[in-house]
């Protein structure tokens, strides 16, 4: 007997990392019954990873929320008790909770933790801005500075913008070095690649070479032509040594950007000491090896380089995103195809009004450290104290969205002891997690089958410029994060808990289209307002934004003036994607600095070149391990856990050490370790390898879930420990604020 006809199929954009791969989903008797790659799709072309497969579990896990939940009290255990409740009370609760705070403490006793996913979802990405405007807080953190922020800030100070991140051309490099990044494994990041593994094996294809620099043997390393193992911590030094070397033998070529940049002359000055065998003695390197990297770079016809996680979750994070550019920038590969370049996503806004400005940080400070903002924003590792530190402006409630930074954020113990401490806590999540447990009323979004997809920040990163849309599987009564944020946008006003979300909808679409008519150079400038608001298209809120967005974006139909334009319209007749073609060359316009120059000194990067070397020399003296971080190809960060499918087989939290290391601490594998740093103790199961160097160890991220109270059944069962109760919040890159997790001085001992 054949198999039964599915009753549909849907196309839709996996939301789950960031390499919007294309689904295809067979639904029938109201059930998902097959999830495959879209074949079809303009980018991903049939690819698919472990993690796009279980929508479908997903979207029918039983300890995934599917309403409100208001915490009634607490076990003997300690576990808080959660009862179900309805959205009308579920809003009563926080306007009374939020009225009750500002009331006592003012608004900057309120403070706001944005996770990861929030990028990935579309409700989030188009209405978060306008609730965190709505509570008047400057007090305000994210995952960014756990993961991302050294390359924000690296691109303002070079670009004049934040969000000006050159991505590495893959599809058409002829050399690719990878430095601190496992795409085989992440799937990519800060690089938006569908089929990362398979274009890295293009690379060689077509005769070009990959180099993988890394302290371990990882997936992507055995495919790469050449391995270099390199100390934790130590990535500046090298990438420095090759910029010393590259001018020291007159390889400095700028191409196209030629005209553009200042401070080469200073260049050369700070990286004197950053000799090739001065990089061996820090790095663990051989000089040698170090020269013929520079020199293979230099003779590429065309290279780029890209780091991630493992050069920016470090004390020089900053300076060594800094230097990967400043590397691209020497070679002439900055803004040149197959080198680095700058995408142009459907949704960028059009202006030919722009001034160049300096960039800034620092506008504010955190009230207890003093550590500056950054892209408006504080160190997530300063959270605990800005909430259990008394004094004006402490910390007493905190809205956190899609996050879980008892997992994920450095001391992990003290985080935890920080959100049990309180007075009110409200939580946009769909798990009762280490985090959410501590919340006064969870709100619920819907399934990522049950509401629209676009990404927003995501094509902004792409190796290619392509949009695509998805429209909902099913249907749903409950909110999508637009409607969430809307609703907490009216109550923080002042609006109340009745308030219509639509009110919320509408005005942010009219801030929105107002903004447009009035810029010099928008397609649509000096048009009628209520003329576009008839035409813009959409049921979501979220739908109607992006429509807006794309209509008046560079390939956008700009209301009816470029039928071939893209509109929210267009996008749905086409489900598979809109291919709007490979990278180009965008400087000099592309650049927001002041006179369109790239100053490459125009942050503090010669006084960090100094520490740099400095703090060498006191790192080398250290004869401790260093712990590193790894993920996993059916992991993602601490959310994804709940999946039977993901989790099962082979233990993953494990602690690797090298055979060298075990024999000299008395570890035997399989048997229990206890791991202790400055800040907290763990204990895991050994793992001995050879795949990790001497004198580094590694714990998985975002694993812990034995904490009382935490609605993660599958989880609970394999729950690990949380590596971030070794990070220390005092060990931070002082140029961005974001958390050393990576080269952690740690102790290991038998249990």
């Amino acid at each position: 007997m054949g198999v039964p006809a599915a009753d549909r199929t849907v196309f839709r954009t996996c939301p789950l990392c960031e390499a919007t791969c294309g689904l295809e989903i067979e639904i029938r008797d109201g059930m998902v019954k097959r999830i495959r790659g879209d074949r079809e799709d303009v980018f991903s072309h049939g690819f698919i990873c472990p993690k796009g497969s279980t929508l479908k579990q997903l979207h029918h896990d039983p300890d995934r929320l599917r309403k409100p939940v208001a915490r009634r009290g607490f076990a003997p255990d300690g576990a808080p008790i959660f009862e179900e409740i309805e959205w009308d009370e579920a809003w009563r609760i926080v306007a009374e909770k939020l009225d009750s705070v500002r009331d006592s403490h003012g608004n900057e006793a309120i403070g706001v933790y944005l996770g990861n996913p929030n990028v990935h979802l579309l409700g989030s990405s188009t209405h978060t801005r306008p609730f965190l405007k709505s509570l008047a807080t400057r007090t305000r953190f994210s995952a960014s500075t756990v993961d991302q922020m050294p390359r924000h800030v690296a691109s303002g100070y070079l670009y004049g913008s934040g969000m000006s991140m050159p991505v590495p051309d893959v599809d058409r490099t002829d050399l690719l070095v990878l430095i601190g990044t496992n795409p085989f494994v992440s799937n990519g990041s800060i690089c938006t690649a569908p089929g990362f593994p398979d274009r890295i094996d293009a690379v060689r294809e077509r005769g070009g070479r990959v180099i993988v620099i890394d302290p371990v043997r990882t997936r992507t390393v055995e495919s790469a032509d050449l391995h270099l193992r390199i100390k934790p911590g130590t990535d500046a030094v090298l990438l420095a040594a090759v910029a010393h070397h590259l001018i020291a033998t007159d390889q400095v070529s700028l191409g196209r950007v030629e005209q553009m940049v200042d401070g080469r002359e200073q260049l050369a000055d700070s990286l004197e000491p950053f000799s090739p065998e001065y990089a061996e003695s820090v790095t663990g390197i051989p000089a040698d090896q170090i020269v013929a990297l520079a020199n293979e770079i230099a003779d590429a016809e065309t290279a780029a380089v890209h780091g991630r996680i493992g050069t920016t979750t470090v004390e020089f994070g900053t300076l060594t995103t800094w230097l990967i550019d400043v590397i691209a920038i020497l070679t002439g590969n900055l803004d040149n195809p197959g080198g680095s370049m700058f995408p142009k996503p459907a949704v960028e806004r059009v202006r030919t009004d722009r001034v160049g400005r300096e960039y800034r940080v620092g506008r504010w400070a955190s009230r207890v450290s003093g550590h500056p903002e950054v892209q408006g924003e504080l160190p997530a590792a300063d959270l605990p104290d800005e909430i259990l530190e008394p004094g004006d402006g402490q910390l007493k409630m905190m809205f956190t969205m899609a996050g879980n930074p008892v997992l994920s954020c450095p001391d992990g113990d003290r985080m935890d002891e920080a959100f049990a401490a309180l007075d009110a806590m409200v939580s946009v999540d769909i798990y009762i997690n280490e985090t959410t447990r501590h919340a006064d009323v969870i709100l619920p979004s819907v399934s990522a089958l049950e509401k629209s997809h676009y990404d927003l920040a995501f094509y902004g990163l792409s190796i290619r410029n392509v949009a695509n849309w998805s429209g909902p599987a099913f249907p749903s009564d409950g909110p999508g994060e637009d409607d969430i944020l809307a609703k907490l946008a009216l109550i923080a006003l002042g609006l109340g808990p009745e308030a219509d979300v639509e009110l919320a909808h509408g005005q942010v679409l009219h801030q929105l289209l107002t903004a447009e008519v009035g810029a010099e150079g928008s397609p649509v400038a000096d048009r009628d307002i209520e003329e576009l608001l008839a035409m813009v298209d959409g049921e979501a809120g979220c739908d109607r934004v992006l429509d807006v967005l794309l209509r008046t974006g560079p390939y956008g139909d700009a209301f009816g003036a470029d039928p071939e334009g893209l509109s929210l319209a267009k996008l749905t007749a086409n489900p598979h994607g809109i291919d709007l073609g490979a990278l180009e060359p965008r400087l000099p316009d592309f650049l927001n600095t002041p006179g369109d120059r790239i100053d490459l000194f125009a942050g503090p990067f010669a006084e960090e070149l100094e520490r740099l070397g400095a703090r060498m020399t006191e790192l080398a003296a250290d004869g401790r391990l260093r712990l590193v971080g790894r993920r996993h190809l059916r992991s993602n960060n601490s959310w994804m856990h709940n999946v039977d499918v993901l989790v099962k087989g082979k233990l993953r939290c494990t602690l690797q050490v090298h055979p060298d290391d075990a024999a000299r601490l008395d570890l035997t594998d399989g048997a229990d370790a206890m791991i202790r740093s400055r800040v907290g103790e763990v204990v895991a199961p050994v793992e001995v390898t050879d795949v990790i160097m001497v004198g580094v160890v590694s714990l998985p991220h975002g694993w812990g879930h034995d904490l009382p109270g935490v609605r993660l059944e599958i989880a609970r069962k394999h729950a690990g420990v949380n590596s971030n109760v070794l990070t220390d919040p005092a060990a931070l890159d002082p140029l961005s604020g974001t958390s050393v997790l990576n080269g952690i001085p740690v102790e290991v001992v038998p249990a």
